[in-house]
């Protein structure tokens, strides 16, 4: 029997697992529970995608490198997705550029992390989706949340697509 390979892991792919975590963490202290890398309907990916307890979709973008922040301009199609926006960044990453009027602190909110928690600097407005909308995002996430968990009981069956 042979052993997996072992895929090599960046410092930058580790320092965004490890904010991940922290939001993971600070969240289900507000029962607010997540997955990470949720596909969207709209063929982008969120980081992670959660719901709070009042069925409310949240969307966390995460970046721990000030290039990769200035970078993405891809992130206004996340606000279609949810309730909620928050940036997630890396506690040594510096968040004045936040406060650009590019990066929409009008609608999105700042979460600093590291591997054991977080804390929100600037809490996320609330954008309502439309009930129709939010039904459908609800859906796929608990769908997506659910196959995961049967292909993490079953990882060898065939049947997968």
């Amino acid at each position: 029997m042979s052993l997996p390979a072992v895929i090599p892991v960046s410092n930058e792919e580790r320092a965004a697992q490890a904010v991940a975590r922290g939001i993971n963490r600070l969240f289900a202290r507000n029962d607010i529970w997540c997955l990470a890398e949720m596909p969207l309907r709209s063929g982008r990916r969120a980081d992670l995608m959660g719901i709070d307890a009042k069925g409310r979709i949240i969307i966390v973008e995460i970046k721990v490198s000030r290039a990769d922040l200035l970078g993405d301009s891809k992130w206004p199609d996340y606000l279609d997705h949810c309730d909620r926006f928050y940036w997630g960044l890396a506690h040594q990453l510096d968040r004045a550029c936040l406060d650009n009027e590019v990066f929409r602190p009008d609608a999105c909110g700042v979460i600093v992390a590291d591997g054991y928690d977080a804390e929100i600097i600037r809490p996320a407005p609330l954008i309502s989706l439309t009930a129709a909308a939010r039904k459908a995002e609800t859906e796929r996430l608990a769908r997506a949340a659910l196959r995961r968990q049967v292909v993490g009981c079953d990882p060898q069956w065939s049947g997968w697509n």
